[in-house]
């Protein structure tokens, strides 16, 4: 399915499949044919059942946009225990999620995918004591990558935009990118995410589509993840703003919130189709 040019996906752990069995028919009855793929599901499995997964994934036929790691430990309760917990800032955790993406990159490059999109963690400010060592941490997790073809996408939220940008420039990396979330600046209190996306423009290289509204205390409390159409990101408005910016790739619906995950994945197609109108 395409609208206004983009292949229209859906995230799989937006479905909360069992398992490809079970994932397959709902992205079919969605009229969809792409989807980004959790790995950790997979990277937990023992050879034999990954292989079955993989085998009855590929016999799908559908397409994947990319793929997507998080890791055991991290806690999103709230905004402070992911800023302690997340990703590869994390000094606790570094050196196994290290060797968790040397896995997740050769799972992704044997489903033969370009991008492997993952909460770095919260980048510290560039006058911070830790800043250069983060900069050394994702560049090396970049060419862990980079040795397989690999793309990095880092997922937008913890930082405003402005505070990404500096730091994709300080890392130049030519294989990092962005993985484009807006609902996710709402929620973390990071600003617009349209203005966002005219600052990030040229590294924006997957974009989902998901929505929020923002807490009364923003950055210190979570806002709230709502049907995308009924929060803050303004469908016409954000696809005008991707347009702008010459973003051509796919957009990719994420739903972790609501009882009605299936409904709401509908929906957010037609509100798609009717902000291009």
């Amino acid at each position: 399915m395409k609208i206004a040019g983009h292949d229209i996906g859906v995230c799989s752990w937006s479905l909360q499949p069992k398992d490809m069995a079970d994932l397959i028919p709902q992205v079919r009855h969605l009229g969809l044919s792409h989807i980004q793929l959790a790995l950790a599901p997979l990277l937990a499995m023992d050879s034999g059942r990954q292989y079955d997964e993989l085998s009855v994934l590929r016999d799908s036929g559908l397409s994947l946009t990319a793929t997507m790691l998080s890791f055991p430990g991290e806690d999103y309760s709230t905004i402070a225990t992911i800023h302690e917990t997340g990703g590869y800032v994390c000094d606790k955790h570094y050196i196994d999620r290290r060797d968790i993406t040397v896995a997740a990159a050769r799972l992704t490059q044997q489903l033969g995918v370009k991008f492997l999109s993952t909460h770095v963690g919260f980048i510290p400010a560039s006058n911070h004591a830790n800043y250069a060592s983060c900069i050394t941490r994702i560049r090396e997790i970049a060419q862990i990558l980079a040795d397989r073809g690999l793309d990095l996408l880092m997922e937008t939220g913890q930082e405003r935009a402005s505070e990404l940008l500096q730091f994709l420039n300080d890392l130049a990396c030519r294989n990092v990118g962005v993985n484009f979330d807006p609902a996710n600046m709402i929620l973390y209190g990071a600003g617009d995410p349209i203005d966002a996306i005219e600052v990030l423009g040229r590294h924006i290289r997957h974009v989902h589509v998901k929505d929020a509204t923002l807490s009364d205390k923003p950055g210190t409390l979570w806002g709230e993840e709502v049907p995308f159409g009924e929060g803050e990101v303004g469908p016409a408005r954000f696809l005008t703003a991707l347009h702008s910016v010459n973003y051509t790739g796919p957009l990719v619906i994420e739903r972790e919130a609501g009882h009605h995950r299936l409904a709401d994945v509908a929906a957010a197609i037609q509100t798609l189709r009717d902000a291009t109108g």
